[in-house]
């Protein structure tokens, strides 16, 4: 009776590591789109700061209230982390760096604003999981970093 079963667990064995071989290869390609989606959502942010200053500093002074930091210079550094932190998650430069910084940023960005709405929260609480996927997991295959990698072991 046992050599009857034994055929049907190693078939169940088998589909298991042919689907496990093929969700690994998924891993690179979905690395790259989890780091590419957080940095056009905070890319994006720092050119809409960007294209009016005037406006972004009316926020920073009146609705974001990052502590310890004056509104002029908490401007410029937010504006500063949503425009290069992005860059090198995208291309994945640096990429566990920036990935724990753009966590810090997240949790900083959404305490700072008081007038946060559940759905804000919501965005907040999935941008911070996936950096930190990001930052856990590292970049994937599809980075600078693991060509910098490569290049060094040679």
């Amino acid at each position: 009776m046992q050599t009857a079963v034994l055929p049907r667990q190693s078939a169940a064995l088998r589909f298991q590591a042919r689907f496990t071989g093929f969700v690994d290869k998924l891993q690179p390609p979905f690395a790259l789109a989890v780091r590419l989606y957080v940095a056009h959502v905070f890319f994006a942010s720092g050119l809409v700061k960007l294209s009016n200053w005037n406006s972004t500093l009316a926020l920073f002074e009146n609705e974001y209230h990052v502590p310890l930091l004056s509104p002029s210079v908490a401007a410029w550094l937010g504006t500063g982390a949503e425009i290069g932190l992005p860059m090198l998650l995208a291309l994945g430069l640096g990429t566990r760096f920036a990935a724990i910084a753009l966590f810090f940023f997240n949790v900083v960005a959404a305490t700072s604003y008081p007038d946060l709405s559940d759905a804000g929260l919501k965005d907040h609480m999935l941008w911070g999981a996936l950096i930190l996927v990001t930052f856990v997991y590292g970049p994937g295959k599809y980075a600078l970093d693991r060509w910098l990698e490569r290049r060094q072991r040679s």
